[in-house]
């Protein structure tokens, strides 16, 4: 490992099942699976639907904190995100789709506002530069 920080962790150990497998993270466990169409038996989300539910949920916290911050009435938001795989070769952009709902009293300059802090929540940030995958076999 480099001598970066880590910021996240997860662990996920598949103990003979076809693709059903429980992954941990802290004290937290959760399933994640394939669809039965693929060969798994859905018990789970799989694993890009993580991966939309971590964007999802951190534009929503990021938002939530913003709004508690700066005292705004705001009641609901949610968010909903699609991961939409390129049919470009290799090098082809996935692309990351996020709606954002908020019910409250807004104004247009509060949603330019929103719509900028929505962009920057750390996740955002995570899978908007360029990344790596270092995987070792011990």
């Amino acid at each position: 490992m480099n001598n970066g920080k880590i910021i996240a962790s997860a662990e996920a150990e598949n103990n003979g099942e076809r693709y059903t497998t429980p992954v941990r993270s802290g004290k937290h466990t959760w399933l994640a699976d394939e669809l039965e169409a693929l060969g798994g038996k859905n018990a789970g989300p799989a694993p890009g639907d993580y991966l939309c539910m971590a964007l999802a949920s951190c534009k929503a916290i990021t938002l939530r904190m913003y709004v508690l911050r700066k005292q705004w009435n705001m009641d609901v938001i949610n968010v909903k995100v699609n991961l939409v795989r390129s049919n470009e070769p290799p090098a082809g952009l996935n692309t990351f789709y996020c709606e954002v709902n908020v019910s409250g009293d807004m104004d247009e300059d509060q949603k330019k506002r929103l719509l900028q802090i929505a962009k920057a929540c750390p996740v955002s940030r995570l899978l908007g530069k360029p990344n790596e995958v270092v995987t070792v076999i011990v």
